[in-house]
């Protein structure tokens, strides 16, 4: 895995991507990082799928790797992993994509493996809890351990993030009490040009942009298409099922 870790690196170039690259990208929020940390001191992304602006799925995998560069970059000395939040407010299947979802899977397992602490999925509508029938293969059993289901009206599930999270300071999207909190693009812009200047320098990046190549995928291309045209059938007919997943839902 660091062998084939350090080649995708070599290819793609997570540490030269910079806020103006994938700025249009981060416009509306999709995927920041927060202000607060949990209580161990992990640095937290936010995600929203319902912000989703784009239709570019190597410009949504580009802003996935900076907003994960940027959150390891501000972990402290004693800590190596993070947190996600992800907020399902608003959302329909429109805004999430298998391929995306996959692909986001595949990054964070072979590049970025134990980098994730806990990814909390925060009020998911029953249709998606379907589409993660399908996602879910893609999963190695210790990274879907990780990913925990809360509900605002659930109270055992919310003391998941009481456990994790000061209160005071979590985002009231999440059931916290900070109303200051939460994402604002130009203050967040200026945010993400301090950390480049200040973990990067004024360094030249290479104007060619990096991309995931073909290899880089344990999917097929037919595999995918099939998984993507099952996707569409699925959907249209009021059911999700994962065509890897031969049990009965």
């Amino acid at each position: 895995m660091l062998k084939e870790t350090l080649k995708w690196r070599a290819q793609y170039k997570p540490e030269e991507i910079r806020w103006e690259e994938i700025a249009r990208e981060a416009e509306t929020g999709k995927i920041y990082r927060a202000n607060c940390t949990d209580k161990y001191g992990r640095t937290v992304l936010v995600m929203r799928p319902s912000c989703q602006n784009t239709k570019s799925y190597k410009g949504q995998i580009r802003i996935l790797v900076y907003c994960m560069e940027n959150a390891i970059l501000n972990l402290p000395d004693n800590q190596e992993q993070m947190v996600w939040l992800i907020d399902f407010h608003g959302f329909n299947m429109s805004h999430i994509s298998l391929k995306v979802s996959r692909e986001t899977a595949h990054v964070l397992q072979e590049h970025y493996p134990e980098r994730l602490g806990l990814a909390i999925v925060y009020n998911p509508p029953k249709i998606f809890e379907s589409f993660y029938k399908m996602v879910k293969p893609f999963l190695e059993p210790k990274t879907s351990n990780k990913v925990k289901f809360v509900y605002s009206d659930d109270n055992l599930s919310n003391k998941l993030l009481e456990d994790l999270f000061d209160m005071e300071q979590l985002e009231v999207a999440f059931g916290g009490k900070n109303s200051d909190a939460g994402f604002n693009f130009e203050k967040y812009a200026e945010r993400m040009r301090e950390d480049d200047l200040k973990f990067y320098g004024n360094t030249t990046v290479s104007s060619t942009s990096a991309h995931l190549t073909n290899s880089d995928s344990e999917v097929s291309d037919s595999e995918m298409k099939y998984l993507e045209d099952k996707e569409d059938e699925t959907i249209e007919n009021g059911t999700l099922q994962s065509p890897l997943d031969t049990t009965k839902t």
